[in-house]
């Protein structure tokens, strides 16, 4: 046991893992891309409607875990602000063995996840047979996939986010080329973007091995007693099924968000797919501020200093909302050509023109969003984290209930609710979670 560290926390700090997780998180959904690209150049409907399909099915799968990268980072950047460097191995090879033991459970489930999951998406014969060739494929790299989540958080946790973005960029790189030659230059359709996927991440996996391998110290040796030491591992559990149930709320929002558009007719549900580029670029950004907030967060609580805890929380909030609104400004000026470039169709134009000051706004509550989600995770606030996000979830369906008579307008307008219930909660909350936390002497 080493003495607390105690971090000097600026806006270097901030953006010295924000800048990398940032770019890291642009090239999360690229194999997802990547790969429907590669099939669309086949000019098969049914390959290309089957990929995006399994696609969207694999990024919830896999987001619903998400828990893995988030908890491994916080628990790491605490021990590393308490000095319990030697416990660093031991977070490292539980959230492997947890990824291991849901990913080998996915796996196992594979033949009743495909008749739940395609019977819910209602794709044509043609998309469903396609899909389900790439899903049963790709549910190989859940194991892999799973524990280079937990190879992010860790080395992000550790404040080494470049090892961390290199690693994403060589598995998107890998999927890039594989992709590529097996679809197009071997032509092995589907088939082949699915292994891309699975090769992708088993090379992500080794080379993370290796990086880790260089920032354990003593090598991935632990102690049985100390791997399995049960005070740890409920804690690990209890957190983890918290992020895991707010995750399953946030990720209900969104589908639910989806499916009513889908409702709507086919040009309101283009107009809401190209307006959800927005949303997901900005999300992207806002997202890595928040990586910044769970390891400063995290690695100040771990060296009991409510000080820079403190700081963290104000320089994530203030350059979120800075970047937040050159963000609204951007969006505000550039959205009409944007729009027009991504859509052929001038009713799809129109229709996401109207709904465009939905998008203007979002930038900004989500700042609060996605800043508090950053800081409650970095402290392990799990459960009031996941109470205050089904709270949110009650209030979109709400709002969306009493404002459903205006259409998609409503739907928009429920979706702003959501975004500013989320970080509102979470803000209103934070003042007795940080007196508990850190009590006056």
């Amino acid at each position: 046991m080493h003495a607390p560290v105690h971090p000097r926390v600026g806006s270097r700090q901030v953006f010295a893992i924000a800048g990398p997780a940032m770019v890291a998180n642009l090239t999360t959904p690229l194999i997802g891309v990547v790969s429907t690209t590669a099939i669309g150049r086949l000019d098969d409907a049914a390959l290309l409607g089957g990929v995006a399909m399994a696609s969207v099915i694999f990024d919830c799968l896999f987001w619903l875990f998400g828990f893995l990268r988030m908890s491994t980072l916080a628990f790491t950047a605490q021990a590393l602000g308490a000095g319990e460097t030697r416990t660093l191995t031991a977070i490292l090879a539980r959230g492997f063995i947890v990824a291991g033991l849901i990913g080998t459970a996915l796996i196992a489930l594979q033949l009743p996840l495909t008749a739940v999951l395609f019977d819910m998406m209602g794709g044509s014969e043609g998309v469903t047979r396609a899909a389900k060739t790439y899903f049963m494929i790709r549910i190989w790299s859940a194991p892999l996939a799973l524990a280079n989540y937990v190879i992010l958080g860790w080395l992000i946790g550790l404040a080494r986010a470049n090892p961390a973005l290199a690693l994403q960029v060589v598995i998107n790189l890998v999927n890039m080329v594989a992709t590529i030659l097996l679809v197009l230059v071997y032509d092995t359709g589907i088939t082949g973007a699915a292994i891309a996927a699975l090769l992708s991440e088993a090379v992500g996996l080794g080379l993370g091995v290796i990086v880790c391998r260089r920032y354990a110290g003593g090598g991935f040796a632990v102690p049985f007693a100390t791997l399995f030491d049960p005070d740890k591992l409920m804690r690990m559990l209890a957190v983890n099924s918290d992020i895991m149930i707010r995750t399953a709320a946030l990720i209900a929002v969104f589908l639910f968000f989806t499916a009513k558009g889908a409702r709507s007719g086919d040009v309101t549900l283009a107009a809401n797919s190209v307006l959800n580029n927005f949303l997901l670029v900005s999300a992207f950004f806002l997202d890595g501020l928040a990586n910044a907030a769970q390891q400063l967060c995290g690695r100040t609580l771990g060296a009991r200093d409510a000080n820079g805890f403190a700081a963290s929380t104000r320089l994530v909030l203030l350059w979120g909302l800075g970047f937040a609104l050159v963000v609204s400004v951007l969006f505000a000026l550039f959205g009409p050509h944007l729009i027009d470039f991504m859509a052929a169709s001038e009713a799809v134009r129109r229709s996401a023109r109207e709904f465009l000051p939905f998008v203007v706004l979002a930038p900004i509550p989500g700042v609060f969003a996605f800043g508090f989600d950053g800081i409650y995770i970095g402290a392990t606030w799990a459960r009031e984290m996941r109470n205050l996000m089904l709270l949110s979830l009650a209030i979109f369906l709400g709002t969306w209930w009493a404002l459903q008579s205006f259409g998609n307008a409503g739907l928009w307008s429920a979706l702003i609710a959501s975004y500013v219930s989320r970080g509102g909660l979470q803000a209103a909350r934070y003042p007795a979670q940080f007196r508990a936390t850190f009590p006056k002497p």
